[in-house]
């Protein structure tokens, strides 16, 4: 029987989502966790790959097991067994040919900066304490809609066969000094997010135009697009699936 799992983590204490060798791993720690209580081998395959130090609200993954599993039960044991930064929110039985990463039809992405000194939020989100024009950077993320090739953002020596991304969602908001980058795409290269927004820093700081930023995407050339930002501000933080849309959480 095929389940999935819907659950969420911080990425503080792992080397990314996926299994690395001498290297803790979120899928490591929940594939050793599930094969244990449920007394049998669980590979989960998960809807994709954060790098080391990301973090995710909302993350799935499938994985098959002999028995019929009542959700609330394994809900709760799971959670009373993993580690503090993983929390399993539901799991969620599906047909034998649904696929977490394949099956997903979009990912959304948020990013955290903070502009002042903030002692408590200093894990979660990335201080940078420079003035920025959040109406510039707004008005360079309408450029992300006219393009699909995203080679620019992508880290080089990458396994795809594709560059391309359909981006449908791309805005900046600010609350005091506090900066959120949400971004949704069908799909996302390694580094993209946190080139991006390093490439936007650039922007609301004035060191590049929005003609130059188009010119960048075009390029094709990583390095000419701008640094990738921290890892700690990063969350994946919404998997969209066509059959879900109408499952609620227990």
């Amino acid at each position: 029987m095929r389940y999935f799992i819907k659950f969420a983590y911080n990425g503080k204490n792992y080397f990314g989502f996926q299994i690395q060798p001498d290297a803790v791993s979120v899928q490591e720690t929940l594939d050793k966790a599930l094969s244990l209580l449920l007394k049998e081998k669980i590979e989960i395959v998960g809807a994709g790959r954060t790098d080391s130090g990301v973090h995710a609200k909302e993350m799935f993954a499938h994985f098959d097991c002999q028995n019929e599993l009542d959700a609330k039960h394994w809900i709760k044991k799971l959670n009373s067994y993993l580690p503090k930064d993983i929390v399993i929110f539901d799991l969620i039985k599906v047909k034998e040919d649904a696929h977490a990463r394949f099956d997903a039809t979009s990912r959304t992405y948020e990013y955290y900066i903070h502009t002042f000194k903030d002692v408590f939020n200093q894990e979660g989100s990335w201080y940078f304490s420079k003035k920025l024009d959040v109406q510039a950077m707004n008005k360079a993320c309408e450029l992300l809609f006219q393009h699909t090739d995203f080679e620019c953002f992508s880290k080089v020596n990458t396994d795809v066969h594709t560059f391309n991304c359909k981006i449908t969602e791309a805005h900046w908001t600010q609350k005091d000094t506090e900066f959120i980058f949400t971004i949704t795409a069908d799909r996302f290269l390694r580094n993209m997010v946190r080139a991006i927004v390093g490439t936007m820093i650039n922007i609301g700081l004035g060191k590049i135009s929005y003609d130059e930023f188009n010119a960048i995407i075009l390029s094709k050339n990583r390095s000419k697009a701008g640094f990738s930002v921290p890892a700690h501000g990063l969350y994946l933080v919404k998997i969209d699936y066509p059959y879900l849309e109408s499952h609620t959480n227990n």
